[in-house]
């Protein structure tokens, strides 16, 4: 008998290999500035423990994202809380991020969770963030790389 691994549709799941050191893939993910470059701006971030900070989403002055750094181990994995308060009653999914030495660079791997694939809303959701951390993983992260290599 062989076991089909099958995604999880409540969770978005994306890897993605970088030629770059993990230091310098850190340094994008946990500098503000940097992280703004490629992702959005951020008021009050700091890759500890306990930091609560909003992300500004540039397509909509108004639109914030509530987040909280959940878990840290520096250089290795980060993982913040995600509210967008969009929502009327906003859900609370969990963002993971993971920082793998691979070869020559860096394996990247982002797990979006928490996401009720039985309600609509939700569901719509899930999908446009994947689309959109798809693009910002393969460019926008990528020309920040570069300009830090």
């Amino acid at each position: 008998m062989t076991t089909e691994l099958r995604p999880d549709p409540s969770q978005i799941e994306l890897g993605r290999f970088y030629p770059r050191a993990p230091e310098i893939v850190w340094r994008a993910l946990t500098e503000p500035a940097l992280l703004e470059r490629w992702l959005m701006a951020s008021t009050g971030f700091t890759a500890e423990v306990g930091t609560h900070f909003l992300l500004s989403v540039s397509s909509d002055a108004t639109a914030e994202i509530a987040c909280e750094v959940l878990a840290t181990s520096p250089r290795k994995a980060m993982t913040w809380s995600w509210m967008d308060l969009r929502f009327a009653l906003p859900p609370r999914w969990i963002v993971a991020w993971e920082v793998h030495a691979q070869g020559r660079g860096t394996r990247l791997v982002l797990t979006h969770s928490g996401f009720d694939i039985n309600n609509k809303r939700h569901k719509m959701a899930r999908n446009a963030l994947e689309r959109g951390w798809r693009q910002v993983l393969s460019t926008k992260l990528v020309a920040v790389l570069d300009d830090l290599s």
